[in-house]
């Protein structure tokens, strides 16, 4: 070798040896983490108080004594794409490869309360979830799958009630009892204003909606969660794990006394509130931020709203890895992350899971992405050996150490936030928007300073061959289209109208709206048709802007 090369090769070894970048031992929220953690780090740590056993208040160690060892997490793989047709065949291939519980993902239209042949629809029906515009297309994606059987989560916002109306409807065709129905609703509206921003209506009248469907579930679902409240937006919209744990259990205050102000009594309802986390890259505050968020809920239930009842106490959540942190570069690395990523939520004690597909960044996942996604979570689950004690992380110096701080980190934004008069009020004046925007900025600062490394963007950079990726084209809208013209003529008009004049009744007055909805759908009124109506009403919602 020449000495000309001899000496680029060892200028390159000595760079990969020393990255010229300034190294921060801290959390992604900041905070600085010591070379070595010893009992010192824990002197107001009482282990009865803080720590307890599994299934028993203050629930840090979970919230089943056996946890994964009577049974595992649900594993939910989120899918929506296409028709409800194409859904339902993935929906079907996904249970046939072992996924316990569907997971639907709505189109951008069907979020935003539009019917597929709306205007505004346009590029964008069945890209980045099913398309579902009437209770017709609500039949198609749960075709041949019983819903008594099959555990069903919704990830929908502002039409929530309506896209719950019309899966009632479907089971009821299908002959199960409501009683027995199992699954999640997200209806998560406040988190819309906060990060995801897929409103429809003022505050007020949205967060009347998700109480409606509180006390229609309390009496006649009484296995079906009517929220999942989700700080997993709050993240993906920039937030540290600390902003996202204390932006949603605020939340999660809110509908409580939101709950107890219509007249329901919290441990009527309380039990069947669920919360929906990020499981993002930082292995140990992940799990220490889902530890501290069974501490804080369980607090919180007991001392502010007084509940008896130990399962109102106890926080289940569900857990999806961080959408935002994978990359169009180098995509196979998105298998790793999301596999360190499910690890940290299996730690951390979730009762079920999403993972990621790798061409995530991309576009929709293929079926084979799909697939080895599903794949990750069921090697954790009986390859790895970490279900087989409950909380396998307790006790550790480390662990509890950043779990105490992640808790007070929290419980210092809950107290802002309260002494601004709650989270509405917060909201009106940009509090969590604005803490968010700046958390956001500043981790973008660090990595553009390669202060953080992302491994194939801003550092081990190199060129890789496109994916192939799963294609949505514009024959799904078309195929829409035709089937809402064909619908709409063979529907009773006049009783769509008779039902969404009722609906607008209702809506002026204090009734609740979910058997008005139910009667609606029913009649074959469409989605948009049904938003459209309740906007003449309600209005619609404008954000001020963040100054």
């Amino acid at each position: 070798m020449s000495d000309e090369k001899l000496a680029n090769s060892s200028a390159e070894i000595e760079a990969l040896r020393s990255p010229r970048r300034p190294v921060r031992f801290t959390t992604v929220s900041g905070h600085p983490i010591r070379q070595l953690y010893a009992p010192a780090d824990l002197a107001n740590w009482d282990p009865q108080r803080d720590l307890g056993q599994p299934g028993e208040p203050p629930y840090t160690r979970g919230i089943h004594p056996t946890m994964y060892r009577g049974r595992l997490w649900t594993m939910r793989q989120f899918a929506g794409f296409g028709t409800a047709e194409d859904t339902n065949a993935r929906f079907r291939y996904l249970l046939a490869q072992g996924q316990t519980g569907l997971s639907v993902a709505f189109d951008l239209p069907s979020l935003m309360g539009y019917d597929s042949d709306h205007s505004l629809s346009r590029g964008e029906v069945g890209k980045c979830g099913v398309a579902v515009s009437s209770l017709a297309d609500m039949e198609a994606l749960f075709d041949r799958i019983p819903l008594a059987e099959v555990t069903t989560s919704m990830t929908i916002n502002s039409p929530a009630a309506i896209i719950w109306a019309m899966y009632l409807a479907v089971a009821e065709k299908q002959g199960a009892d409501w009683k027995l129905l199992s699954g999640t609703l997200q209806n998560d509206i406040l988190k819309e204003y906060i990060a995801q921003k897929e409103y429809i209506y003022p505050p007020e009248p949205s967060l009347r909606l998700v109480i409606d469907t509180f006390e229609f579930g309390t009496r006649h679902t009484p296995r079906f969660n009517p929220i999942s409240i989700s700080g997993y937006h709050i993240r993906e919209a920039g937030s540290t794990a600390i902003q996202e744990l204390a932006f949603t259990l605020r939340d999660g205050i809110e509908y409580i006394e939101r709950g107890m102000r219509r007249g329901l009594a919290v441990d009527d309802f309380a039990p069947r509130l669920s919360f929906f986390f990020n499981a993002h890259n930082d292995f140990f505050e992940e799990i220490a931020k889902y530890r501290a968020a069974r501490r804080i809920w369980q607090r919180e239930m007991r001392e502010r709203f007084g509940a008896k009842n130990p399962r109102s106490w106890a926080l289940r959540f569900h857990a999806q890895t961080a959408g935002c942190s994978l990359t169009a570069q180098q995509p196979y690395n998105n298998v790793v992350r999301t596999a360190i990523q499910a690890l940290a939520a299996v730690m951390g004690g979730t009762q079920s899971l999403h993972t990621n597909s790798l061409d995530e960044a991309w576009a929709l996942p293929t079926e084979f992405a799909a697939t080895l996604a599903l794949r990750t979570q069921q090697i954790i689950a009986y390859e790895s050996g970490v279900t087989n004690t409950a909380d396998p992380l307790g006790g550790s110096y480390f662990v509890e150490g950043l779990t105490n701080e992640v808790e007070q980190g929290a419980r210092e934004y809950i107290q802002k936030i309260d002494a601004l008069g709650g989270m509405v009020a917060a909201i009106e004046r940009s509090y969590p928007q604005r803490e968010i925007a700046e958390a956001s900025y500043r981790y973008q600062q660090a990595v553009d300073r390669k202060e953080k490394i992302i491994v194939g963007v801003n550092e081990y950079v190199s060129e890789e061959k496109p994916l192939e990726v799963l294609q949505i084209d514009e024959s799904v809208a078309l195929r829409q289209a035709q089937r809402l013209r064909r619908l709409r003529d063979e529907r009773s008009g006049q009783e769509v109208r008779r039902r969404l004049d009722g609906l607008m009744r209702a809506a002026e007055g204090t009734d609740n709206l979910m058997p008005h909805l139910y009667e609606a759908v029913k009649a074959y009124a469409t989605l948009g048709e049904i938003c459209d109506a309740l906007r003449t009403v309600f209005g619609a919602y404008e954000e001020v802007a963040i100054t």
